[in-house]
């Protein structure tokens, strides 16, 4: 049996956890500056992501639409009154019969109202306002508040959920 005197043991074990160590230079403490211009950057990020696939909404553009959908799939679409739609087909079969109705005139106007990113997830909150020309002999609208979640995938960020509440139509009960 070989037995090793502590005085070679100890540096050895020293240099052996030293090498292994963090080999980027960096500190223990995150770079505040660093940290801040990465989360800027992811915002502005999915702004742009958000501008994108709320415009092909609105112009009706199903190809840009399904760009903007998480690649995995899994995209979930949550409706009051409905059933969790919980893939990229389904989404996507929702829009395409929406789209292809040519009997009624509708517009469907965006804001968004807030993002917040982390490193692979984020969120956004808009607010979209639904209207027709004529539903049931009168103009119809939809005031909706709807959010949205978003997962970065190689290095991209994409829409996995959109749930959508409505405020206010034109068609709830004035007291």
């Amino acid at each position: 049996m070989i037995v090793m005197k502590k005085n070679i043991l100890y540096p050895f074990l020293f240099l052996i956890c030293f090498s292994c160590g963090d080999q980027s230079g960096s500190t223990s403490t995150p770079d505040p500056a660093l940290a801040t211009a990465k989360k800027e950057a992811n915002e502005k990020e999915m702004k742009a992501l958000m501008k994108k696939h709320l415009d092909s909404v609105t112009n009706r553009d199903l190809e840009t639409l399904e760009s903007t959908l998480t690649p995995k799939g899994d995209m979930q679409l949550i409706l009051p009154s409905t059933e969790i739609i919980k893939s990229n087909e389904g989404f996507m079969d929702y829009h395409r019969e929406w789209f292809s109705d040519t009997t009624t005139v509708w517009d469907f106007k965006t804001e968004i109202l807030n993002v917040k990113a982390g490193s692979e997830l984020g969120m956004a909150v808009t607010e979209v306002l639904y209207s027709e020309e004529e539903r049931n002999g009168a103009p119809y609208f939809n005031r909706m508040t709807v959010s949205y979640d978003l997962i970065k995938i190689d290095n991209k960020w994409y829409v996995m959920k959109d749930h959508a509440s409505s405020v206010e139509k034109s068609t709830d009960r004035k007291q």
